[in-house]
């Protein structure tokens, strides 16, 4: 039977199917099911302006995030599941949708069933917050850490935000991670991981700051949590200090991060719309490594190691060579190419290819520099969509180049991985977290 939500702080909770057997559990780590909820209902037309969530909720899950704490305590993964995954529900129905949808049908009940179903893992514990529940929680833990390459907008989610590191208060926070029509990065692999370097910073922020230092001031912080987060009835204030010490220990070369293996990006179902297809082998393999308690980095068979990875498609990159050989290796490499070999000069400089390029095109630039190494990078301020390659008198070696989007936003990484590396707090968002 479906379990209705409880007013409080936890939600009831019943059995929703007996169709399938989660694995995991006793001595096989702790697993952790922490969603988001885009839901409108009791936000007030003045709210969703000021958080930017106009339009019609779908009361689904916007964000979920499957934790596992090894049973050791010594190691956590985190697991990003995107919204759109196309998996059969828990229902008992056979019926397929967006995983996101569960919440819809069945609660916070028939989204862990559904993803226990889709995993095979057994989900111990459930945490659930909504679009305030979120920005009270990151107000109420001191603000978060926003790190960009590059400036970011996205009008949907109300996202401009300049190039460098930010402290966030939780509706700046609010407005980065749920953006996914941002001008670097689109679509929902790059926005969770960008949640994931949010709840990177964040953790150890409050390690450093001694927030999950020892079981006293670890209870205060999940007090906190816990005015703006629900959790299910089996999940105990004891449960959630255990977890948030052993989250303290951790160094951050101990925690991990990965999103489920994509292998169709834009799966068409009638009824449905745009859904993902997982990677069957590579996202089993990822179930069967949190179900056995072993690491996920590492694992050939979740992320098979490229030779020569690119960070960014090479179909979306337009290039200008001055040398046909090379502008025909490119081009057989997925690049957009212009064979400007005609107007080049006669005599070579010394040297190998220089790249020119906008300054803002770091990304591109990198992929562009692994099919030609040894490149000299120039960046150009106010320089053209092109890139501009200048071939030099120093032979030239065209690698091929392999774009994978679940390597460039969704490969298992430790922590260390995914902290900010800006040395310094942009001064314009201090304003923001003295609101509070």
């Amino acid at each position: 039977m479906l379990a209705t939500l409880l007013p409080g702080s936890y939600l009831g909770w019943h059995a929703v199917s007996a169709g399938h057997q989660p694995v995991g559990g006793a001595g096989r780590g702790t697993n952790v099911l922490v969603v988001g909820i885009d839901s409108r209902a009791g936000i007030s037309a003045a709210e969703k302006r000021r958080l930017h969530v106009g339009g019609e909720g779908c009361n689904c899950t916007d964000v979920m995030m499957l934790v596992h704490l090894s049973a050791d305590e010594r190691r956590a993964s985190v697991v990003s599941i995107p919204r759109d995954s196309y998996v059969e529900y828990a229902d008992g129905t056979a019926r397929k949708g967006k995983i996101n949808a569960a919440y819809k049908i069945g609660g916070g009940p028939l989204a862990v069933a559904t993803v226990e179903k889709a995993t095979g893992l057994h989900i111990d514990h459930y945490l659930e917050t909504g679009f305030l529940g979120f920005e009270q929680t990151i107000d109420n833990l001191g603000g978060a850490t926003v790190c960009v390459d590059a400036p970011l907008k996205d009008e949907n989610s109300g996202l401009d935000i300049g190039a460098g590191r930010h402290r966030t208060d939780g509706n700046q926070t609010l407005r980065y991670v749920r953006a996914r029509h941002v001008n670097l990065r689109p679509g929902d692999l790059g926005r969770v991981r960008r949640q994931q370097h949010v709840v990177t910073d964040l953790l150890e922020r409050l390690s450093a700051d001694g927030a999950l230092s020892g079981p006293v001031s670890t209870a205060r912080t999940v007090r906190t949590l816990l005015k703006s987060v629900r959790t299910d009835e089996r999940t105990s204030l004891d449960d959630l200090v255990r977890i948030g010490s052993a989250l303290g220990r951790l160094r951050a070369d101990r925690t991990e991060f990965a999103t489920v293996p994509i292998r169709i990006f834009d799966h068409r179902v009638p009824g449905v719309g745009s859904t993902l297809l997982w990677d069957e082998v590579r996202s089993a393999a990822l179930w069967d490594a949190l179900g056995a308690d072993r690491p996920i980095t590492g694992d050939a068979r979740i992320q098979p190691a490229l030779e020569t990875p690119a960070v960014t498609n090479p179909a979306g990159i337009a290039v200008r060579v001055d040398d046909a050989a090379v502008a025909a290796a490119l081009r057989a490499n997925g690049f957009v190419v212009t064979d400007t070999s005609q107007s080049a000069p006669t005599v070579r400089p010394a040297g190998p290819p220089v790249i020119r390029y906008a300054a803002d095109r770091k990304e591109d630039a990198a992929t562009l520099a692994a099919a030609l190494p040894g490149a000299r990078l120039q960046p150009v301020p106010g320089h053209g969509p092109f890139f501009d390659v200048a071939v030099g008198a120093q032979p030239v070696d065209v690698k091929t180049v392999t774009f994978d989007r679940n390597f460039a936003d969704g490969a298992p990484v430790t922590a260390d991985r995914l902290r900010c590396a800006v040395p310094q707090d942009r001064p314009d968002a201090a304003p923001a977290l003295a609101r509070r």
